[in-house]
């Protein structure tokens, strides 16, 4: 499962595709309507804030507004709490860093033109979900930046 920390408008039509993909089963997770993938790590972000289910409906509304700022159809009904609002939850920049090198990676194999497209960019926005904060990689973060 991959939750990006990055903004969506980065992501490739794959990206996207399975990034609104695990987001609705991370929903589905935190609303209880699944016992898969129940300790998956990446879901303690959303866990640790005050309304998970909220800030993950907040989420996955971000990713349909890059959907449909493409011209694709994602299919809002499907968003559990679509319309709130919600303060940002902390993304370290590290994460950041670690998420666009692999980003990066994919886009070099997958899709070379948004790769060059992207190459300038040197930090990402955060996804609008997020606040960039200064720290390493996340505690909760598998996937480790090489040499450590």
């Amino acid at each position: 499962m991959r939750i990006w920390s990055v903004h969506p408008r980065y992501l490739d039509r794959q990206a996207l595709v399975a990034c609104w993909r695990e987001t609705l089963l991370a929903q589905a997770v935190l609303a209880g309507r699944t016992k898969g993938y129940t300790q998956h790590p990446q879901l303690q972000r959303f866990r640790a804030t005050p309304e998970p289910l909220v800030t993950v409906g907040s989420y996955l509304a971000a990713i349909a507004d890059e959907a449909d700022a493409r011209g694709y159809n994602f299919d809002r009904s499907r968003i559990d709490e679509p319309a709130a609002t919600v303060s940002p939850i902390d993304v370290t920049i590290g994460q950041l860093d670690l998420e666009w090198a692999h980003l990066m990676a994919k886009l070099d194999v997958r899709n070379p033109d948004i790769a060059a497209r992207w190459r300038g960019v040197e930090r990402p926005d955060p996804h609008p979900s997020f606040r960039a904060v200064p720290g390493e990689v996340e505690s909760w973060e598998r996937a480790r930046p090489a040499g450590t």
